[in-house]
C-alpha cells in the first residue's frame, strides 16, 4: 500500500446499520516501524507480499542489531525500528525474523513473547503498604527497568512479555 509494505496488527469488522460494511486497521510500516491506522472500504484489494520466517539468533548491536541464521551461519544486519522490541534483546537469544522472498531483504524481527530475565536490584517490598496491586521499579540483567509486584527480589528470576515489555510472572526454581 502507498509502496511501502505494511504488518496488519490488529483489525475490526464493521457492519453498520445503514451503509456499507467496512474494516478498521491498525497497521505497522515495515520499512520505519511507525503504527498508522487506516480504514478499508469492503471490496477493497490489497497487494500481497510472499513473506518466510526463518530464526536467527541475536550476535551482537554495533550500529545496526546483527543476527545469524542458525542453519547456515549467514550474518545480517537488521535496524532498530524493524525489532519488535529491541531493549529486551540479549545475547544469544533466538528471533524469527521475516523476509521478503522477492528480494531477500528482513523485513521485520520479533522476539519471543515471553522472556526469563534476572532482577539484579529493586528495593524491598514492605508488608501493608498498599491495598491492592502495588508495583515497584526492578532492574533486568540486561539493564532495562520494569515495574514488578512488590514480592519480587533481587536475584529473583521473572518472565516478561516482550510485546507488552511488562512483568508477566516470577519464575519458580
Amino acid at each position: 500500500m502507498d509502496t511501502h509494505i505494511y504488518k496488519v496488527i490488529e483489525f475490526l469488522h464493521v457492519k453498520p446499520g445503514k451503509g456499507p460494511a467496512f474494516v478498521r486497521t491498525k497497521l505497522k510500516n515495515l520499512g520505519n516501524g511507525k503504527i498508522i491506522d487506516h480504514t478499508f472500504n469492503s471490496g477493497v484489494k490489497i497487494e500481497t507480499v510472499r513473506i518466510e520466517t526463518r530464526e536467527y539468533q541475536f550476535l551482537y548491536k554495533d550500529d545496526n542489531f546483527n543476527f545469524m541464521n542458525l542453519e547456515d551461519f549467514e550474518q545480517i544486519s537488521i535496524p532498530e525500528p524493524m525489532i519488535n522490541a529491541p531493549k529486551f534483546l540479549k545475547e544469544g537469544m533466538k528471533c524469527i525474523v521475516m523476509f521478503n522472498t522477492e528480494d531477500e531483504q528482513p523485513m521485520s524481527c520479533d522476539l519471543p513473547q515471553f522472556v526469563e530475565y534476572t532482577i539484579t536490584y529493586t528495593e524491598p517490598g514492605v508488608r501493608g503498604d498498599t491495598a491492592t496491586n502495588a508495583t515497584k521499579p526492578a532492574t533486568l540483567d540486561i539493564g532495562v527497568e520494569v515495574r514488578v509486584p512488590l514480592f519480587i527480589n533481587e536475584g529473583d528470576t521473572i518472565r516478561v512479555d516482550t510485546s507488552e515489555g511488562a512483568y508477566h510472572e516470577r519464575v519458580k526454581k
